[in-house]
């Protein structure tokens, strides 16, 4: 791949540079000190993917992504040692277009380069979603036969997300009451070094509670789970949530496909799920599963999707019931799940 760099700290530029060289299948095409000069750039010479700080003089890296995404659109990776106490722009620069974010890699003064591993494992992802692949079915798990007492009728919703997530799902979730009467599980494409993160900032924005995904957690009204590993967060079958490698060729890790699958085939409650803004296709075919079971769906509009990817896809597929802007998705899950409760009373 060709990748350019974007940072302000000549010793962060030379570790990144090593990094690169070490690997022979990169290239450096170029490197920029701050966020204007990144976007004359790209409208020079467009990178395969470029590897962007956070703060920066002049423009930083939120609105460099923003300017990029909206003239000349490439994927970018938030490479930085600035997260501690800058969560919010993370999260802000993962909505402006941003893939994912990982720790910037430390040169050492024996020159050696620590935490290289993550970020060579991130651009690898990177470059899996951006070649043009056969989308591939997830297979179907064989339906429960019989469903726990405990979950038969509790209502669920699932929200599967990725490029543009994190701010999308707050404003989704700061939509809905505290008293919000189904439980809710989350797959938001994020490294699980910053999943707890990202659950402390959501549970900010919204009056539900928001928490981490734990083994064997169980579903509850108005409680937000989730998904924190780099594995794959599954519904087991008696309704209670677990951790599982397996499939290990899936690019996308969390994979949105694997939950829903899972969930078609154990959960015996009611259940609406909604795909996000993303990159790729990740989530489109378990939403189908789940829309051929009679299960409400809903698919993000192109208009107002940071990237027009999963749910395009889900639409290709006639997976979605229903086409939302984002703005209409909470009162839409408020309005359905209000009248779950009333005819449960």
């Amino acid at each position: 791949m060709r990748i350019a760099i974007v940072n302000d700290t000549m010793m962060a530029v030379e570790g990144l540079r090593r990094l690169l060289v070490t690997a022979t299948d990169h290239e450096l095409t170029w490197v920029a000190v701050d966020g204007a000069e990144a976007v004359k750039c790209c409208q020079q010479d467009l990178p395969d993917l470029i590897l962007m700080d956070l703060v920066m003089p002049v423009l930083n890296g939120i609105e460099a992504t923003r300017q990029i995404m909206a003239s000349t659109p490439c994927p970018i990776l938030i490479v930085t040692s600035s997260v501690e106490g800058h969560s919010a722009m993370v999260f802000e620069a993962m909505g402006a277009g941003a893939l994912d974010v990982v720790k910037t890699p430390v040169l050492r003064g024996d020159g050696d380069i620590h935490d290289n591993i993550a970020l060579l494992n991130k651009i690898k992802t990177i470059e899996k979603l951006t070649k043009p692949i056969p989308s591939r079915r997830v297979q179907e798990m064989t339906p429960a036969p019989v469903f726990s007492s405990l979950h038969k009728h509790q209502p669920l919703v699932l929200i599967g997300a990725s490029t543009g997530g994190p701010p999308a799902l707050a404003k989704i979730l700061s939509g809905l009451p505290a008293n919000f009467p189904a439980g809710i599980v989350i797959i938001q494409h994020i490294d699980a070094h910053f999943s707890h993160d990202l659950a402390n900032w959501l549970d900010t924005q919204c009056d539900l509670r928001v928490k981490i995904a734990e083994e064997g957690d169980c579903i509850s009204p108005g409680v937000v789970l989730l998904a924190s590993t780099n594995d794959h967060l599954i519904m087991s079958l008696q309704g209670n949530l677990t951790y599982t490698p397996e499939p290990l060729e899936m690019v996308y890790r969390p994979s949105v496909d694997v939950f829903f699958e899972s969930v078609a085939a154990h959960w015996g409650g009611k259940i609406t799920a909604v795909l996000l803004t993303g990159m790729g296709r990740d989530g489109a075919a378990g939403l189908l599963s789940l829309c051929k079971k009679g299960v409400y769906t809903i698919a993000q509009d192109q208009e107002s999707c940071a990237v027009y990817g999963m749910p395009k896809a889900a639409a290709a597929l006639n997976a979605a019931v229903d086409i939302l802007p984002l703005d209409s998705i909470a009162a839409t899950l408020l309005n359905k799940h209000h009248k779950l409760a009333m005819c449960r009373v």
